[in-house]
């Protein structure tokens, strides 16, 4: 697969991001594929970290990484995040969940743009984080 033009926007114009996500994405790319929500079922349809923020991100970085090499695409493809959290107590286990998980998607720390919104529910009360993405492929 042709690498993807892709390249993290950064202006001191405007304010730095307080979290691990850039300003903007600029992307070169022919097509593009939009993650569904992924909660933290795994393949088998069971959920994984029943009661833990934490244990969920982990498993909604794994379904959306199963999903990306299913299109021969990886991380450094996804181009946008939008993260739905259940409450503070759960939006303290996600971000320490993402900080562990993405030194390693990102290692040159060009993390995509992330809308990260603290809500009161998801469609069932045991899911406690839904990650959707917007990914480029060359």
């Amino acid at each position: 697969m042709t690498a993807l033009q892709r390249t993290a926007v950064k202006t001191a114009e405007a304010p730095q991001p307080v979290g691990l996500y850039s300003q903007a994405m600029r992307v070169r790319a022919r097509e593009f594929m939009f993650i569904a929500g992924q909660i933290a079922l795994d393949a088998e349809g069971k959920l994984v970290g029943k009661n833990d923020a934490g244990a969920q991100t982990r498993q909604i970085y794994k379904n959306i990484g199963a999903i990306l090499q299913s299109v021969n695409a990886s991380f450094s493809n996804v181009v946008e995040f939008t993260t739905y959290v259940v409450g503070k107590k759960a939006l303290q286990a996600f971000m320490q969940a993402r900080t562990e998980i993405f030194p390693s998607l990102y290692p040159e720390r060009d993390y995509p743009p992330n809308t990260l919104l603290v809500v009161n529910a998801l469609v069932h009360e045991e899911y406690l984080v839904e990650i959707k993405a917007v990914v480029a492929l060359p």
